[in-house]
């Protein structure tokens, strides 16, 4: 079932309807559980044929819903949670802005939590804050009372997680993540996903880095940057007149690729190193050889990952995707006919992952994989971690 949209106009901001959310805001007006669970049930069916429904209608929905029930202390209590109040929230360096709830969420999102249960503490967090009839709150009292809802609600790791992430936020150190994998694993689509989630602006894929390299040097002088990563073994010098492919002669092509295309892969990272910003790189060309040099990188968080997918009609149905999206791209490369190199290079990855420092990632669902590759960063943050709750929300 696609869920709608919730569009809040005093925010200019849209989220997807929550039941679990909904269910909360009924329960701290005074339903039960149970009702409040059955009537945001309801609520969903209702609006299920909307795309979208401004936080307005929702809520006169809501209303017209519990006045069926004919409890007046509940629907004032509702009305009155209702009621949009406008929270400042004062930084350490003096700062003063409303308190936004996109940017809150994301902070959660950002040390993995799902989007269902990092929308829930933002709730609750606000609702805490509109309860207290505070106008302006500080930055630090922000972070330690999102601390302790996680952990009350979720566990200490969830809230470790979020002190480590808070951590880094308020350090200089850029962060570089490699995401690497075979043609149809979801590597560009992982990348945009978490570059929106962290809010990084500088992404690159090796697939552009290699298009320009081919602008810049003629085929007949190295004819194995002209091809897909899976086929540059039929363009390797000592290739003649062999018809079938082998594992080795397909990681030797693979290898001679990724060795030129090794260049400007550090090019890139290094400038984004000078210039002190993150940079997320992905492309198949991601591999241990590489990542291991930039193992010794100071002041920089360098995170490589491997993406997978481990079925191959997952997979298949994955590159008939591409297809379907990119028809001259489809045909050019003919994916589907050459699977049994994209699998034989997806295997060789994984196994190469696996005896380095990769983090492997099994790509089946973005959402999931996108937390995950967001909680892969956090436990490299947490290797060098080890600062106390008090120190971070300077409680005294």
């Amino acid at each position: 079932m696609a869920k709608t949209l919730i569009t809040d106009s005093f925010e200019g901001t849209t989220t997807p309807f929550l039941r679990g959310i909904l269910t909360r805001s009924l329960t701290d007006a005074g339903l039960s559980f149970e009702n409040a669970y059955q009537l945001s049930s309801e609520i969903r069916q209702l609006i299920s044929n909307k795309p979208d429904i401004s936080t307005q209608e929702l809520r006169r929905l809501v209303l017209s819903e519990l006045k069926k029930l004919n409890e007046t202390d509940i629907i004032e209590a509702y009305e009155s949670s209702s009621q949009v109040a406008t929270i400042k929230v004062c930084s350490r360096s003096g700062v003063s802005s409303p308190f936004s709830h996109i940017e809150h969420r994301r902070s959660l999102t950002s040390t993995g939590l799902s989007a269902d249960k990092a929308s829930f503490i933002t709730q609750s967090l606000y609702q805490q804050l509109a309860d207290s009839m505070q106008e302006e709150v500080q930055s630090d009292d922000i972070g330690r009372i999102t601390y302790e809802e996680l952990k009350r609600q979720f566990g200490k790791e969830a809230a470790k997680r979020y002190l480590v992430w808070i951590d880094y936020k308020r350090g200089s150190r850029p962060l570089i993540l490699l995401i690497g994998g075979t043609t149809g694993c979801g590597k560009s689509t992982i990348a945009t996903e978490v570059a929106h989630r962290l809010g990084i602006i500088r992404t690159q894929s090796t697939d552009m880095l290699r298009e320009v390299m081919r602008m810049l040097i003629p085929e007949r002088l190295l004819p194995a940057l002209h091809t897909s990563s899976f086929n540059a073994w039929r363009k390797m010098p000592s290739i003649k007149e062999v018809k079938e492919i082998t594992e080795e002669l397909m990681i030797n092509g693979y290898l001679h690729q990724s060795e030129l295309l090794s260049v400007p892969c550090e090019a890139v990272v290094h400038r984004a190193l000078n210039e002190r910003v993150s940079l997320i790189v992905e492309g198949v060309h991601i591999h241990p050889a590489l990542t291991d040099r930039f193992k010794q990188v100071e002041n920089a968080v360098i995170v490589p990952i491997m993406l997978a997918v481990l079925k191959q009609d997952k997979l298949k149905l994955q590159l008939k995707g591409r297809g379907v999206t990119s028809p001259k791209r489809s045909e050019e490369s003919k994916y589907l006919t050459n699977f049994e190199c994209i699998w034989l290079l997806q295997s060789y990855l994984l196994s190469e992952a696996d005896n380095s420092t990769m983090h492997i990632i099994e790509n089946n669902d973005k959402e999931k994989t996108t937390d995950r590759v967001m909680r892969s960063i956090i436990e490299v943050l947490q290797k060098d971690f080890n600062a106390k709750v008090d120190d971070i929300f300077n409680i005294e």
